[in-house]
């Protein structure tokens, strides 16, 4: 809103009529706008970034860590302390699916720290920060045998 313009009630449509705002046009633009941009973005890191290739892979010769995906490196980090720890992987999937029904208070639209949800919140920042920390250690700091290195 700019100064000097009247409060409306953002519920009832743009006019405040009671009419609502379809979503075909007024949504989806600037979601397609933003894979576009995201699209092209990728396209040129890919022409600037190469992709390490290994060699061909022999079962003879397994390399030594092998390592999962990028995205599925903090599973391993996790597994590798013990199996039962997955479980803790499938509870904080549970939990993440079920986090928009956990909330005391449910506003109109989503917000981050918002009133009844700021634990939600807190939870869903640290397991991202968790996730993020194991990646870095399973992709930085794991060696032969998975014995923990200095890469410096």
């Amino acid at each position: 809103m700019h100064v000097g313009e009247p409060e409306r009630d953002l519920r009832r449509g743009p006019r405040g009529g009671g009419e609502y705002v379809r979503s075909s046009p007024h949504f989806f633009r600037p979601v397609k706008r933003a894979f576009a941009a995201g699209l092209l973005l990728l396209a040129l890191l890919a022409l600037v970034v190469p992709a390490p290739l290994l060699a061909p892979a022999d079962p003879a010769a397994p390399p030594n860590p092998a390592k999962s995906a990028w995205f599925l490196l903090w599973t391993q980090e996790v597994v590798s302390h013990g199996n039962g720890f997955a479980w803790g992987i499938v509870a904080l999937s549970l939990w993440f699916l079920l986090m928009p029904w956990l909330g005391r208070h449910r506003p109109e639209r989503a917000v981050w720290f918002g009133e009844g949800n700021r634990a939600s919140s807190w939870l869903a920042l640290g397991a991202c920060a968790v996730i993020v920390a194991l990646t870095v250690v399973a992709m930085v700091f794991r060696g032969e045998n998975w014995s923990l290195v200095w890469p410096f």
